[in-house]
């Protein structure tokens, strides 16, 4: 007997409440941007500037020893990671130490990097400082505009797909939920002050791939069911391509989410924002595949014949909650 977390003839009207959903929707992403706006972001070194330090021991990396004893000389934000190389050797023990900025300046002066040798000196006496690199205001500056950039990028291009292959009211769609999840992700950063960075950006862009291959999945069916069903109503054509899909949608979130709350409590600090923003990216992602693209798509209306618009079809939400 096969395990069925979905089951067979699924039949959910899912634009029941779509005023209210799609209304939260709009509500989250006012909010996200107010929060966003007074809040800010909590920006980690990446976008800081700071100093990033490599070290070298023959004894092994205890990343959480290191951390307390740089925690105690009171310099801010600090970053540690264990480095792993096939090519070190037995006795090459590598980690990477990032400390952000000191009063403004781009990278920590030279008696405090000599303060955090002695220090770990006491766990591993033969430490050494391979390299030590500083990153200074003006370039963290650029990097945070390069990754907003790249961000929008991704949106834009992704927006032009679903236009070539689909229609533009696919696309209008499809790029309005990923601007939902995008918003969202950024506002539950602003305001419980995560830690933001370069791992996060690439969650963010972790998320776009997720929640447009989800939604593509939608369309592809949709697609389908309409040139199918030519008769009926948009609306129920809609609903039939998202039960006919939840099966797909609902082992696919479920089980990826099962792997990043996993990671999420027992990944550690390093990886925790970063694991953080993609789960719950996964979360309104599927959300809005489900309740933003959808509906956004029901009211600008579509083709059937793929040869010209069926202005019949658009603004059927004065029937939704009927």
């Amino acid at each position: 007997m096969r395990l069925k977390l979905v089951p067979e003839n699924v039949d959910i009207d899912w634009f029941k409440n779509a005023r209210l959903t799609l209304g939260a929707s709009a509500v989250a992403v006012v909010l996200s941007l107010v929060a966003w706006a007074v809040l800010g972001l909590n920006f980690g070194i990446d976008f800081q500037g700071g100093t990033t330090i490599r070290s070298q021991a023959e004894e092994p990396v205890n990343v959480a020893e290191y951390r307390a004893a740089i925690g105690d000389l009171g310099l801010g934000d600090v970053v540690i990671s264990e480095v792993f190389d096939p090519s070190f050797g037995a006795d090459e023990n590598v980690a990477m130490i990032r400390i952000a900025a000191q009063d403004d300046s781009g990278s920590v002066q030279q008696d405090t990097i000599e303060e955090i040798r002695q220090t770990l000196a006491e766990i591993a006496p033969s430490i050494e400082f391979s390299s030590v690199e500083s990153v200074g205001p003006k370039v963290s500056g650029e990097l945070i505009q390069t990754a907003f950039l790249a961000v929008a990028a991704s949106m834009a291009a992704i927006l032009f797909y679903i236009w070539l292959r689909f229609e533009w009211q696919f696309s209008i769609g499809a790029v309005a939920a990923l601007f939902h999840d995008v918003i969202l992700t950024i506002g539950i950063f602003s305001v419980l002050q995560i830690q933001f960075d370069l791992a996060t950006i690439a969650a963010i862009l972790t998320i776009i791939g997720y929640s447009i291959n989800d939604t593509v999945v939608i369309f592809d069916r949709l697609r389908e069911n309409l040139i199918k069903f030519k008769q009926r109503p948009l609306r129920d054509v809609m609903n039939l391509s998202v039960n006919e899909t939840l099966s797909r949608t609902v082992m696919t979130s479920g089980t990826t989410l099962v792997a990043l709350i996993a990671l999420l409590v027992l990944g550690g600090d390093v990886i925790r924002s970063f694991v953080f923003a993609i789960t719950w990216g996964i979360v309104v992602g599927t959300y809005s595949s489900v309740f933003v693209a959808k509906n956004i798509v029901l009211f600008l209306g579509v083709k059937r014949d793929w040869s010209k618009p069926d202005k019949t079809e658009g603004n059927q939400f004065s029937s939704v909650d009927s």
